[in-house]
């Protein structure tokens, strides 16, 4: 007979043996930062209406926000190196109450520009920091099941934001809706400094934080083929995310003929399958497939989800366009964690500045992909084409992922 319970203890002492109070720490962090990144759009109408200005204008916001993150991720390392992730965390958590304050107290376009882009400077190192910290605290056997949990922070922080900034921002105004945040990110600052001594007690603070930081990643590149096939899968994949997010909702009006609340229900359950599938996908990299089957088999789900979403039309009823939202937010959202703890694994003892890289990576795809995708979609008056080469993008970089993958769960 077999022995299941002996099968299990290895997995059940990992459990047990996870780094809960660095997860729950970083989980936060990036929870506060991606509420307050999403929460200058979700108030676009009210402060585009109070400055005077157009509302797409204020829309760049989040565009300047990934722009100068793509730097700050390349930077980072040097500095988690040196100082640590939790006082990096915490200059995080500052760059937030940075870009509330100068938010909600300025008056103009500029101000705005400025809130950015002191958001911008800390939000790239949010993931090179929290990698830092728990990868050497997790154990191998729930190594990305950890970094999937973590991954959740971005669409959690993205729902709170649009749970709690409308109703504030109509009864007391977008710069309270701004300024209200900074309690919370302030309270976990705080509380981040009590176990920071232990923490970051492996910190190097000999270690230069600047030198050849931006060429770096660059020699990671050149280095690795593996880490080549990652950041082109990450690039186009987190570009699929980004164009569901952007364009489902006007595609279902305009296309699909749905009404605004059907239209709602469908992104909420893309954002939704998105937050649920990350732990399940960390689970399954762990225990079934290595992590690039798992990335690359991700990459042809959401292939086919953009196969399905070029063909809505009129008439389309509303359950198969809900599956479709449903499998394109578990796969074009729920592979960031799985291709974190990637990056980390790959990179080795380099995993820090390995990290950095792919959030450059996920960074360029969100700035460019779904412009390019809109500027297809303008100028054709169709979906169809534009959906067809992301399908192809993504349907080659999960082939690519595959064929580099190792065999088994024991792919190093």
């Amino acid at each position: 007979m077999t022995d299941t319970h002996g099968q299990h203890a290895p997995v059940v002492r990992s459990l047990r043996a996870m780094p809960v109070w660095p997860l729950a720490a970083t989980l936060a962090v990036q929870t506060l930062a991606t509420a307050a990144l999403f929460s200058v759009p979700t108030a676009a109408p009210e402060i585009a209406r109070d400055l005077n200005v157009p509302g797409p204008l204020v829309g760049v916001f989040v565009s300047v926000v990934y722009s100068v993150g793509i730097v700050s991720a390349l930077l980072s390392p040097g500095f988690i190196w040196r100082y640590g992730a939790v006082r990096v965390s915490q200059a995080v958590l500052l760059s937030v109450v940075g870009m509330l304050a100068v938010a909600a107290g300025g008056g103009t376009v500029a101000t705005l520009g400025l809130a950015a882009v002191t958001l911008g400077l800390g939000y790239g190192a949010t993931a090179p920091a929290s990698t830092h910290l728990l990868v050497p605290q997790t154990p191998r056997a729930v190594f990305n099941l950890v970094m999937s949990v973590r991954q959740i922070g971005v669409p959690l922080g993205g729902v709170l934001g649009a749970l709690v900034v409308p109703p504030l921002t109509l009864a007391l105004g977008w710069r309270f809706a701004l300024l209200v945040q900074a309690g919370p990110v302030l309270v976990l600052l705080a509380v981040m400094e009590l176990p920071r001594r232990g923490w970051d007690s492996a910190r190097d603070p000999t270690r230069p934080v600047l030198s050849g930081a931006l060429l770096e990643p660059f020699r990671l590149l050149r280095q690795n083929r593996r880490l080549r096939a990652l950041s082109l899968a990450c690039f186009f994949y987190s570009g699929v995310q980004l164009c569901f997010i952007a364009f489902m909702t006007v595609q279902l009006t305009t296309v699909a003929g749905f009404g605004l609340i059907d239209a709602g229900h469908a992104l909420a359950a893309y954002q939704i399958a998105g937050a649920v599938s990350r732990p399940i996908w960390g689970w399954m990299a762990d225990r079934i497939l290595s992590p690039s089957r798992t990335l690359a088999l991700l990459g042809l789900g959401m292939a086919g989800a953009c196969v399905a979403a070029g063909l809505f039309a009129p008439g389309w009823p509303k359950a198969p366009i809900l599956i479709v939202g449903v499998l394109a937010g578990a796969t074009a959202s729920g592979y960031t964690g799985v291709a974190y703890a990637q990056y980390a694994r790959l990179g080795g003892a380099r995993r820090t500045e390995a990290t950095g890289l792919g959030t450059a990576a996920m960074f360029s795809g969100v700035m460019l992909i779904p412009s390019a995708f809109g500027v297809a979609v303008a100028r054709l008056g169709d979906y169809t084409p534009p959906y067809a080469v992301l399908a192809l993008a993504a349907a080659v970089s999960a082939a690519l992922l595959w064929l580099q993958s190792g065999e088994g769960r024991g792919e190093a």
